[in-house]
């Protein structure tokens, strides 16, 4: 039996638009730019909430991402906690996607130019 193809993914986000920047941290994160990769919609999931925790931030936004729907996250960088709470919700995750805008890492994510991390950067 084949995996179903992603459908929804969520980028690290420092804005609510395909024109902001990908934000390296995924705990931290300004926020996430959720895509339906069949319509193109996009939400943001503003993760200010996160951002103030003294600690589990990572494991709050992953909540937050696996209540918006995500099957897959683009961000920079993932810690082993964040990682362990995505993974158990089979969220697949891609990490090293830094230095460009949400909508250039949405089209290379749909080329095929990124692979899914086999384990946390942390």
């Amino acid at each position: 039996m084949t995996a179903a193809p992603i459908q929804r993914i969520a980028i690290t986000s420092e804005g609510p638009t395909l024109a902001d920047l990908v934000d390296p941290r995924f705990g931290r994160a300004g926020g996430f730019v959720v895509i339906d990769l069949q319509t193109m919609a996009t939400t943001y999931v503003d993760n200010g909430s996160s951002q103030v925790l003294a600690q589990g931030a990572g494991i709050q936004a992953a909540e937050n991402l696996i209540k918006a729907g995500a099957q897959a996250l683009l961000t920079g960088h993932v810690g082993p906690k964040a990682w362990a709470a995505l993974r158990a919700t089979g969220v697949k995750v891609v990490q090293g996607v830094e230095n460009m805008t949400v909508g250039e890492a949405v089209a290379k994510f749909q080329a095929g130019a990124f692979a899914f991390s086999n384990a946390p950067s942390h």
